[in-house]
């Protein structure tokens, strides 16, 4: 009989704690859950703002790359004169 109390003792232990444990998770969650969220949408806003910085220099860089290739027409290399010729009869 002993045996029994002693394990129906240590189940009722052991359920407390997991309810104490379950309310005290729950406690903190709602305390620091906004707080962490926050954070990860910082870091992803700031992510998102970075791409979007570097997809803007990218266009600028390639548009002046096509505009100075645009305006600066390059001299075909001159190898000689054309002369036309006739065939000789």
């Amino acid at each position: 009989m002993n045996m029994e109390m002693a394990s129906f003792a240590g189940f009722v232990k052991t359920l407390v704690y997991i309810v104490l444990f379950y309310y005290l998770f729950k406690f903190l969650a709602r305390i620091f859950a906004p707080i962490l969220m926050q954070k990860a949408m910082n870091k992803v806003q700031q992510k998102m703002h970075e791409q979007a910085q570097q997809q803007q220099n990218y266009t600028n860089h390639h548009s002046q790359n096509q505009n100075s290739k645009t305006e600066i027409p390059r001299e075909k290399k001159k190898v000689g004169d054309y002369v036309d010729y006739e065939e000789v009869d």
